[in-house]
C-alpha cells in the first residue's frame, strides 16, 4: 500500500503558530480554501443573511446552507469557504457569539487537527498500541495469540457447566444444523 505523505510541524512551532480554535486544536486548510462553520443559524435566515453578515470579512469562495426538505426552514448551520487565513480567522473573531435574526450564532474553523496531548514524541500517532484487533488483558489478540476466544460467564457458573458444554459440543460434533436444532 503506498504510503501518504503529510507534513511534519516541528513540536516547537506546533504550540506557537498556526491558527487555531477556540477549544485549543489546530485548524486545517481543506483542499480549496478556510472552512468556516457558523451554527445556531436561526431556522428562518436566509443564504442573503448570511452573504450579507460575512462578506464583509472577505470574499465568500463558496457557502453550504441547508433547508430541511420538509419545512424549507434552515437545517441550523451554514459552511463559508474563504480563500485566505486571515479572511477566516477575521470573519470567526468578528462574528463569534454575535447576533443573526435575534439568535446567537457561533463561528470556528470547520476543519481541525487535535492538540497534541502532553507527553508525546510526535511522529507515528499510536505508537505502541498495535495494529488494530481485539487485543486481551496481557496485550495478546485473541486466536491468533495461542488460544480460542474465552466465553464470557454468568457470576456463579462453575466448572460443571464447563464439563456439560464440553459434552454437548461432542454430542452435535456430527450433526447438522437441522438435526441440532430438532433434537434428532
Amino acid at each position: 500500500m503506498a504510503s501518504m505523505d503529510i507534513d511534519e510541524i516541528p513540536p516547537a512551532q506546533q504550540e506557537t503558530e498556526g491558527p487555531t480554535t477556540t477549544s485549543g486544536a489546530f485548524a486545517v486548510r481543506s483542499i480549496e480554501g478556510w472552512i468556516v462553520l457558523v451554527t445556531n443559524v436561526h431556522e428562518e435566515a436566509s443564504e442573503e443573511d448570511l452573504q450579507e453578515k460575512f462578506a464583509e470579512y472577505g470574499d465568500i469562495q463558496n457557502m453550504h446552507f441547508n433547508l430541511d426538505r420538509r419545512t424549507g426552514y434552515a437545517k441550523g448551520y451554514a459552511l463559508i469557504e474563504y480563500s485566505t487565513l486571515p479572511e477566516a480567522r477575521e470573519a470567526i473573531k468578528q462574528s463569534h457569539n454575535t447576533k443573526l435574526l435575534d439568535q446567537t450564532i457561533s463561528c470556528d474553523f470547520a476543519f481541525v487537527r487535535p492538540p497534541p496531548t502532553s507527553g508525546s514524541g510526535g511522529g507515528s500517532g499510536g505508537a505502541g498500541r498495535g495494529r488494530g484487533g481485539r487485543a486481551g488483558r496481557d496485550g495478546r489478540a485473541g486466536a491468533a495469540a495461542g488460544g480460542a476466544r474465552a466465553r464470557s460467564r454468568s457470576p456463579g457458573a462453575g466448572e460443571d457447566d464447563a464439563e456439560e458444554e464440553g459434552q454437548v459440543k461432542e454430542e452435535n460434533a456430527g450433526k447438522s444444523l437441522a438435526e441440532r436444532i430438532t433434537g434428532a
